[in-house]
């Protein structure tokens, strides 16, 4: 049994975690709302406190999976120009939390969140039995990851630069720019209190101006990404966060732009949904001493 995080732009949730059943154990998760814009006591307070609220003696390692900018090697915030946690820029989340717990700093093991979202498909989900595998994780923003043999790649020719999709530019612009939920919002003409679940719903509805907004949108995701994906060959790619929600809709639109990866033999949606980075971070705890 080990411990595992997702801190997210709005939650953290800390969950005890069967590694053998690849599952959460009943009765041993707890998740905290977070304000993005939250002081540095109010967010490291509600971190460590969700952490301490799952942890029991019976678990002698976490694996914590956490948005970047960050330093995964020594545990360290670098929140900054993100728009969200940069009251923790500068935090040693590894010390904070070896404090709550009373393990030893090293007991704690830090991985980008959307590496942990594929770890966890490739582990228990719809990547697995896949040697080589991607995941997009469509949201906030866009992001990636790449696993071969359930490592991650993030360097090398094959990958986009850190293996961040978010870095690669269409039309001369960031894809965020193009892709995103700020950017999805702002090519409809939302209004105030409309969110992309409401456009996904419409466009599920048929309606032309919804459909054209996301063809749109996930057409130049897919133009971008093709290339890195042909290149790096994985027979699976894996599509998660609040966006692929709407699956059944992005799914006519993404498919034919990846069209060219001949590789790919699996083009779906996360099979373990909010499990997964769950399940990712929980993989590469480290092992009991």
């Amino acid at each position: 049994m080990v411990g595992a995080v997702d801190l997210g732009g709005t939650h953290v949730t800390a969950a005890r975690i069967d590694t053998a059943a690849h599952r959460r154990i009943p009765g041993g998760t707890h998740g905290v709302p977070l304000r993005a814009d939250g002081g540095r006591d109010e967010l490291l307070a509600a971190i460590t406190g969700a952490v301490a609220a799952a942890h029991t003696p019976a678990v002698r390692a976490w694996g914590l999976a956490v948005p970047g900018p960050f330093d995964y090697a020594r545990g360290v915030a670098l929140f900054e120009g993100v728009g969200k946690f940069e009251s923790l820029y500068g935090v040693d989340l590894r010390a904070a939390l070896a404090d709550a717990t009373g393990l030893a700093p090293g007991r704690f093991r830090f991985l980008n969140d959307a590496d942990a979202f594929l770890l966890g498909e490739w582990t228990a989900g719809a990547a697995r039995g896949h040697d080589r595998c991607a995941g997009l994780t469509l949201g906030t923003g866009v992001g990636s990851a790449f696993l071969a043999g359930g490592r991650v790649v993030d360097d090398g020719p094959g990958v986009p630069p850190e293996g961040r999709v978010d870095l690669l530019e269409y039309g001369g612009r960031p894809i965020e720019e193009t892709f995103s939920r700020r950017a999805l919002l702002a090519a409809y003409g939302a209004g105030d209190g409309f969110d992309v679940k409401d456009l996904i719903e419409r466009a599920r509805a048929g309606e032309p101006r919804a459909l054209a907004v996301l063809g749109e949108a996930v057409g130049a995701l897919g133009a971008t990404v093709a290339p890195w994906l042909a290149r790096f060959a994985p027979t699976a790619l894996v599509v998660g966060g609040a966006i692929a929600r709407g699956w059944e809709v992005l799914a006519p639109l993404l498919t034919p732009a990846l069209a060219d990866v001949r590789s790919l033999r699996l083009l779906t949606p996360t099979r373990l949904g909010d499990d997964a980075a769950l399940l990712g971070a929980a993989h590469v705890a480290p092992a009991a001493p």
